[in-house]
């Protein structure tokens, strides 16, 4: 047989393979329910992603113990770009707060890109007498245990917002659990308790009229939601909490595979549908290189390890 012959043969045969390949949908998971933030914006990256890669691009919902549900199958999963991780902050605080994660947040994934940042707001019923961050640390001191936060998911960026918060001001304010942010924001809008960090989506509307006070925002600086609210850190130096979301594929990911995914990540959430969804959300586009984001994860880690220490935080 011809070596030219021989090579036609091959390239036949492998064409099916190929074929098959790109029939196969990429999916994206998500450790959350469908409809919150996480899910909105990873079915809004889909749809962009998939028609920057020439492929269909699916979600698929994986809620459960923070996170770690969906992160496992990933882990676990083929390194062929296929099946792919948008995850959150969780995704670094489970590190600490977990004492039996089934796997390793950083060496069992490729970071790709960090899609967006949000930071968060505290805010109060409108019956607590205070209306600022400073003035609620002196009710706080003055009446220890007296006050609450709301907690709408043990380990969520919103609840250790609040340990970072009673850490650096040496306050205890007694946290309330519950399961999700809907029933944790509509007992805070009731009264029955007095405050909580919330996400800006969330509290925007109630703050605007009048139902909850806005006491500070996490971020370093003022916020275009909350122009005239003033940053904790103002209060209590260098204190600064947000939400991240970014997208992970399997450990040991070819370079070229992590470079082409990562691209076309970042260039979709470059697109203008993709853009207003975050900006939607009160957050910022970030869409940084697999490089940088792998760095910021593991940073995330050891910081919220110190918070997650301090709080006596634990999940099983």
């Amino acid at each position: 047989m011809s070596m030219q012959r021989r090579q036609m043969l091959l390239a036949a045969a492998a064409l099916p393979v190929l074929t098959q390949a790109q029939s196969v949908p990429v999916r994206i998971l998500v450790g959350a329910p469908a409809g919150g933030s996480t899910d909105t914006l990873a079915r809004s990256l889909a749809s962009e992603l998939g028609s920057l890669l020439n492929r269909t691009v699916i979600v698929e919902n994986r809620s459960g113990a923070g996170g770690n549900i969906a992160a496992e199958v990933v882990a676990k999963s083929i390194p062929d770009g296929n099946t792919l991780l948008l995850s959150f902050t969780s995704h670094a605080i489970n590190a600490s707060l977990y004492a039996n994660l089934p796997f390793d947040p950083v060496r069992d994934f490729t970071p790709l890109t960090c899609v967006a940042t949000s930071p968060s707001v505290l805010v109060a019923h409108p019956s607590l007498p205070v209306n600022n961050v400073r003035e609620l640390i002196a009710l706080a001191r003055e009446k220890p245990g007296k006050l609450n936060f709301a907690i709408g998911a043990l380990g969520s960026s919103l609840h250790l917002a609040g340990e970072l918060f009673k850490m650096q001001a040496g306050v205890y304010i007694v946290n309330i659990p519950y399961r999700g942010t809907a029933p944790a924001i509509a007992d805070v809008l009731a009264g029955q308790v007095e405050l909580m960090f919330a996400a800006i989506g969330n509290a925007q509307s109630h703050v605007r009229a009048g139902k909850l006070k806005a006491l500070g925002v996490t971020s370093l600086h003022s916020i275009s939601a909350f122009p005239d609210v003033a940053p904790i850190a103002q209060v209590l130096p260098a204190y600064e909490s947000s939400a991240w979301f970014g997208l992970f594929g399997p450990a040991r990911m070819s370079p070229d595979l992590v470079s082409r995914i990562s691209e076309a990540t970042r260039r979709a959430i470059d697109s203008p549908q993709v853009r207003r969804r975050i900006e939607a959300e009160g957050a910022r586009v970030v869409a940084n290189s697999p490089e940088e984001f792998g760095l910021f994860v593991q940073s995330e880690i050891k910081r919220w390890a110190r918070v997650v220490r301090y709080s006596g935080a634990q999940a099983t």
